[in-house]
């Protein structure tokens, strides 16, 4: 598959979820949000950049400790759904643009802080974000990832899972391998962290793909062993699980 096909298909797969994503409670779980604002460290006068930003719920977390925040995504359905969060919680303070993680559409050094958030897992090439997300990134500057990072025994079921889920899943790192790309770069690490998002597997797929998806974790919840890595289990209300999530900030 060529980057400009997986392009059309993140755009093609985050236009048709933008509203429902954006309403998702999970996206803005206030113990997650929590861990995330204090990896990235705010302090009066930081000029943040949220990549990938999608309906802008970090964004607009961010906004409210951060001097400025602009949020870029490549699909404009997104930043539709951003705006609409912004006007919501009346903020000022933001800014939206429309461009592509391995091409940031800024100059160097501009950002005192850099963001993504669930979002490598959809990039072919994880590694350009990282360091599109340094290029930015002032002297001194913080980045922060956050994404679900799997060990590295289910990722394999793991990516396969997601695959069926989510036609725009590429492919998810383990931690380990989130901070060998951070090394790789001169980065100094700064913070670990974790934690497990509590989902419910319908909330989460489209009607066409439930099925298979449900034959595939009713065979995880019946041999007992976890082999997606995801804990899943059978509710009153249907099979829930967690994403296994790292945070991992660095200073330049």
């Amino acid at each position: 598959m060529n980057e400009d096909t997986h392009e059309r298909r993140i755009v093609d797969q985050f236009t048709r979820w933008a509203e429902r994503f954006a309403q998702l409670p999970i996206h803005a779980e206030a113990g997650a949000m929590a861990r995330t604002i204090h990896a990235c460290a705010l302090r009066p006068g930081v000029e943040a950049l949220d990549v990938a930003c999608g309906p802008g719920i970090l964004a607009c977390a961010i906004a409210h400790q951060a001097l400025h925040v602009t949020g870029v995504d490549i699909t404009p359905a997104m930043i539709t759904q951003a705006q609409a969060r912004q006007r919501a919680e009346g903020l000022t303070n933001l800014a939206w643009r429309i461009g592509d993680a391995v091409a940031l559409p800024f100059e160097d050094d501009v950002f005192d802080l850099v963001t993504t958030r669930y979002s490598l897992h959809h990039m072919k090439d994880p590694v350009s974000v990282l360091g599109e997300m340094k290029r930015v990134c002032r002297p001194a500057g913080r980045i922060v990832v956050i994404d679900a990072t799997p060990s590295p025994a289910t990722r394999v079921a793991y990516d396969e899972m997601e695959r069926l889920r989510d036609p725009s899943h590429t492919c998810a790192l383990d931690l380990e391998q989130i901070r060998e790309i951070g090394r790789d770069f001169g980065l100094k690490e700064v913070v670990i962290d974790g934690y497990r998002l509590e989902a419910q597997l319908d909330a989460l797929a489209d009607a066409s793909n439930l099925p298979a998806l449900t034959a595939m974790f009713d065979s995880d919840i019946d041999a007992g062993r976890d082999r997606i890595g995801i804990g899943a289990w059978r509710s009153s209300t249907g099979i829930r699980f967690y994403f296994p999530i790292s945070i991992v900030a660095w200073e330049i």
